[in-house]
């Protein structure tokens, strides 16, 4: 296999000009800005980072985009990317300024380079994620965080957390960091040779001070990241896309650089061509129901409808034909989740689902009852959705052991008793106690179940009584999770679990959490109840014992709230009916 070298910034122009291009076989861009921040600081030190693995070919074969903006391809033969994706896409979004697109959405990837790090690495860089901005997750159609005046790192004071920039080389950007004199942003870095302005903005006056060589060298190594050598492999143009596809695998399965469903999706890419663009469009489709899923959802279903099971390791032995007739079958029994979720559960968001393979197991269903249901069965299967998605069904264990027991119990007696029954062997009792609350968070099964609980029990913002749901347009309305006693009044008293658990949550909107900011419950609940009426509590089970409020009697108000909650929570999953206000339009 022939060997080559080239620098960052001849591989970054390949792909700008077209001449590296993405096989079908590959997943999308899927790195979040701390990975990218890492990859730079390892170039920055000059660590090894990988080869680069290509195939040339003169072959027509299904490409995909790369998620930055490309030129069309000036050659008659096609260089395509097998290994290097992640890295290459990252480094060209950074050197050139330029956002990366993913799933029709654009997000820049911007990254600060600390004038004044240290000379040796004393912070392991991947410690410092949960101190980062959050700005680069996508949290369209989920509940935000509360912006009670706390900090992101609530155990961190304001010193200790500078004092840990001080000693990273990048941080991805946030403003309060971006506007400290010794940070600046390295996309600018990358546009100019001029050191100029950068020293000036660390308040540099003079030639003679002892930082401006220091900081001169930095910004020059900085840029040394253009010339940075990855050695390339290169695949023989003699070989064909199934023996590539066959090395693609083999490759990142040994890496373990990729999920199963990414070297399923390669497989079947391989022998039923174009099949990407068939997968993506439907993945689209079921976006603009509101039902956004990664694709790996799309492929496992496609392989639970076609074998029966939802393993992988079938894939490569499957005829086209049997696929093509699986994906028919599978396309059928998601759109049935789907309008079951929305229509008969009031589910109208996969933010609302424990686990993505409700839908799997749901459709598969569907499909084996030919989508005919009676009545019985539908208040059956809603139970069992509902009762599966609190209890985390899937969220325990192996989750494709747990999907196969599913698919197989389906497959035996095709009816909803059987998964109940499989459900009740799992967690032994399907009511939900108080201590099962106990030091949940808002990452919970039983809390996406409170949301559903409370908005069809009328649940409404405090002042603007709008009623909560997931897609309320602007900022000011948009729904978030709100501390009723924030967490700068019990920062000191008690630990974090303690502090985010549930029993300590309710749903309002963005502006009335900041107008509520860090004032104990024992101030703003009594104006809530004065507006409102005492309804704007009871309907998300928040006791109105007054003397709860107080911050000394936090303890048992939390305890009081989880009973509440339970019983609510009880009370909801018998009858598994959908609230009044909730989504039906946009259906498949």
């Amino acid at each position: 296999m022939p060997k080559a070298e080239a620098t960052v910034e001849e591989l970054v122009s390949m792909v700008e000009r077209g001449e590296l291009r993405l096989p079908e076989m590959q997943r999308q861009y899927v790195w979040k800005a701390p990975r990218v921040r890492d990859l730079l600081d390892s170039l920055y030190r000059g660590y090894p980072s990988g080869a680069i693995l290509i195939w040339e070919t003169d072959e027509s074969v299904p490409i995909r985009d790369f998620a930055v903006a490309q030129q069309l391809n000036p050659y008659q033969t096609t260089k395509l990317l097998l290994d290097g994706q992640q890295r290459l896409t990252s480094l060209s979004a950074v050197l050139r300024a330029e956002p990366i697109k993913v799933r029709g959405r654009k997000r820049d990837i911007e990254l600060l380079f600390n004038l004044e790090h240290p000379d040796q690495l004393t912070l392991v860089t991947e410690t410092a994620d949960e101190y980062e901005s959050e700005e680069d997750l996508d949290t369209e159609g989920d509940i935000e965080t509360d912006d009670d005046a706390d900090e992101e790192t609530p155990d961190a004071s304001e010193d200790e957390l500078q004092r840990r920039f001080n000693q990273m080389t990048f941080l991805v950007s946030t403003k309060k960091i971006e506007a400290l004199p010794t940070w600046v942003k390295v996309s600018d870095v990358f546009r100019t040779q001029d050191n100029g302005p950068f020293l000036k903005k660390a308040g540099l006056t003079s030639f003679d001070d002892p930082r401006c060589e220091k900081y001169t060298q930095r910004l020059n190594k900085l840029r040394g990241i253009r010339k940075y050598v990855y050695r390339m492999d290169i695949l023989e143009r003699t070989l064909s896309y199934e023996e590539v596809t066959e090395i693609f695998v083999r490759v990142n399965s040994l890496g373990a650089k990729l999920r199963s469903s990414d070297l399923a999706m390669a497989q079947i890419t391989a022998k039923w061509r174009e099949s990407l663009k068939v997968f993506e469009s439907f993945q689209e489709e079921c976006a603009d129901w509101r039902f956004d899923m990664d694709l790996g959802i799309h492929v496992k279903n496609l392989v639970a409808h076609t074998t029966g099971q939802s393993r992988f390791h079938t894939v490569s032995r499957l005829p086209v034909e049997q696929l093509q007739e699986g994906w028919i079958e599978a396309k059928e029994g998601i759109q049935f989740a789907i309008n079951f979720l929305k229509s008969n559960v009031g589910i109208d968001s996969p933010a609302l689902l424990s686990s993505e393979f409700l839908l799997i197991a749901l459709g598969y269903l569907g499909h084996s009852k030919k989508y005919h249901l009676s009545a019985a069965e539908e208040a059956q299967l809603r139970y069992w959705v509902l009762t599966a998605n609190t209890k985390g069904r899937y969220s325990r264990g192996s989750s494709e052991t747990i999907l196969d027991q599913d698919l197989s119990r389906i497959r035996q007696d095709g009816n909803v008793a059987g998964l109940i029954d499989t459900l009740q062997l799992q967690f032994g009792r399907l009511d939900i106690v108080p201590g099962e609350l106990e030091s949940r968070n808002a990452r919970s099964a039983f809390f996406k179940t409170m949301f559903l609980a409370f908005r069809k029990d009328g649940a409404r913002d405090w002042i603007s009584n709008l009623a909560i749901s997931l897609s309320h347009a602007g900022k000011q309305h948009k729904l978030q999770f709100h501390h009723i006693f924030p967490r700068a009044v019990l920062r000191d008293l008690y630990r974090p679990h303690l502090i985010n658990d549930i029993a300590n949550l309710a749903f309002i909107g963005g502006k009335t959490n900041r107008r509520i900011s860090s004032k104990a419950p024992s101030e703003y609940l009594p104006g809530v109840v004065e507006k409102q009426g005492v309804k704007a509590l009871e309907s998300q089970c928040i006791p109105t014992d007054p003397e709860l409020w107080k911050v000394e009697n936090y303890l048992d108000f939390v305890n009081q709230r989880r009973a509440l909650i339970a019983a609510r929570l009880n009370e909801f999953l018998k009858q598994g009916s959908i609230p009044a206000n909730a989504s039906t339009s946009t259906n498949p």
